[in-house]
């Protein structure tokens, strides 16, 4: 996603007060023109790196949105991003003029996660851990611009933009179960396919199931600490169990989406009086007509974007199957579940003592509904929704499910991932005379990548370590640990 470098370099030298031991006020009162408050979630092992980056100059810009509900909010992955930081979250009240910009869902629009459970231990597969990831990179279209096995017409491709996973269930690449375990039940209500453009449609034809590059992956992975055994026996997870994560979006085509939001949204403040700190948050009333288009586009792309994890996951299942040979079924790979973590989505919340439907934007933040809401699936309803939160490739991800405080402190929202700690420029500089493939090897992780930068830039130092990043959502609330998980294998583009 597009960045600033220039003003990534620079440090934050505005007020970081400290609410409690996880959390971060900027006052409304530092810049005029700020609604409300920022509120970022972090402690004293992250504050150094928070002063360090501008992201926090964003979270204050994004105070200044029509509409703000609450405060502006950043989770402890943190860092600058395009509008919004990465880690961004913000709700807007459209019955009082309230906002959707496309700087607050990203690029890939609906980038996210989804956590494939097996019933292979260690002992099954490290035999095999060579030929499997190698397998897996001969199979699984990975890398920048590469395109897959599967093809859709633009009408097929404005269907499935329309239906989601439900699309592909009805060609034999889903089941039921899939649909159950993915956010939304694999659709975004409201796709407006016909919003899309025809240059997106072209670039989105023969990349649903593909990898892409930057910070995607699929990894194999092995539960090494189980912290909330109740709530992992209903996940269907167990210590020393081998799991699939994978890590993608909507490609090309949403990419492409948010390009043209953001032409066409480009006259859209002046129009409606919207003054901006910066053009970046560029955005327009959500019940105006520029706002409805944008979303009716972006969830069209969303749905694309879970087929697309849909389709990957059925290669993986393909490739262990192939490798085991056993079919997929017999091998218990089931969707524990997807979330996503690039969304702009109408949801219902209390605020000001009653509910009302909020236009919550989610940069680079995971939804995290506590126990008992209706929106998480019901066989996971008595403990909260799955909350994945993938951490590099030397380290950990975790597992976690929706807080208790959630719903109160931030729109039912937690972290995506670790958040970066080094631009990818940097990381590229500190990589140099090092081989990352042979660093992981030895700490026992197989990498198999199509670029040799790519690696560079996403090696384990680029990024915040994971642990203390989820140790901050968990003792605020947002959501709780449920286990952790070390990778074994990697594929990257």
């Amino acid at each position: 996603m597009p960045a600033s470098p220039a003003a990534a370099d620079h440090r934050f030298d505005g007020p970081l007060e400290p609410v409690d031991d996880c959390t971060y006020r900027i006052p409304k009162s530092y810049k005029p023109g700020m609604l409300v408050d920022g509120l970022i979630f972090a402690d004293d092992r992250l504050l150094s790196l928070l002063k360090s980056d501008r992201a926090p100059e964003q979270v204050a810009n994004v105070a200044f949105l029509p509409g703000i509900v609450r405060a502006s909010l950043a989770m402890p992955d943190i860092h600058w991003g395009y509008g919004f930081c990465i880690g961004g979250v913000c709700a807007t009240d459209p019955a009082a003029g309230g906002v959707v910009s496309p700087g607050g869902v990203g690029y890939d629009i609906n980038c996210g996660v989804r956590l494939v459970r097996t019933k292979l231990t260690l002992a099954d597969v490290e035999p095999v851990l060579p030929q499997l990831i190698a397998q897996l990179i001969r199979d699984v279209p990975v890398g920048v611009g590469q395109g897959g096995k599967y093809h859709f017409s633009p009408d097929d491709l404005r269907q499935l933009m329309d239906q989601g996973v439900p699309f592909l269930a009805d060609r034999g690449l889903a089941t039921a179960d899939d649909i159950a375990c993915t956010e939304a039940a694999g659709r975004i209500d409201g796709p407006r396919p016909e919003f899309v453009s025809d240059r997106a449609i072209a670039r989105g034809f023969d990349q649903c199931g593909t990898v892409g590059a930057g910070n995607h992956f699929i990894e194999v992975q092995l539960v090494d600490r189980v912290e909330d055994p109740a709530a992992a026996a209903s996940f269907g997870l167990t210590a020393g169990q081998v799991c699939l994560l994978i890590h993608s979006g909507s490609r090309g085509l949403g990419y492409q989406v948010c390009d043209d939001a953001l032409r066409g949204l480009r006259q859209a403040p002046a129009k409606y009086g919207i003054d901006l700190p910066d053009r970046q948050l560029v955005c327009a009333p959500v019940e105006s007509d520029e706002g409805r288009h944008y979303l009716g586009a972006m969830r069209a792309a969303a749905n694309y974007a879970f087929c697309n994890r849909q389709l990957l996951m059925w290669q993986c299942r393909e490739v262990f199957a192939r490798i085991f040979c056993r079919s997929w079924e017999s091998l218990g790979m089931e969707l524990l579940y997807d979330v996503a973590h690039n969304m702009a989505k109408i949801e219902e919340h209390g605020t000001d003592g009653d509910r009302r439907p909020l236009c919550v934007h989610r940069k680079g933040a995971t939804r995290a509904l506590p126990a008992g809401h209706p929106d998480v699936p019901a066989r996971y309803r008595d403990v909260g929704q799955p909350v994945i939160i993938p951490g590099d490739m030397g380290r950990a991800s975790w597992v976690l499910r929706g807080g208790p405080r959630a719903l109160e402190r931030s729109f039912g929202t937690t972290c995506h991932g670790a958040g970066r700690c080094l631009s990818r420029t940097a990381a590229t500089r500190a990589a140099r005379g090092r081989n990352i493939q042979k660093e992981l090897a030895e700490k026992g992780v197989i990498v198999k990548s199509r670029s040799r930068e790519g690696l560079a830039e996403e090696q384990p130092a680029a990024y915040k370590d994971v642990d203390v990043v989820v140790d901050i959502v968990h003792r605020a609330g947002l959501s709780q640990k449920v286990a952790r998980l070390r990778p074994l294998g990697v594929i990257k583009g």
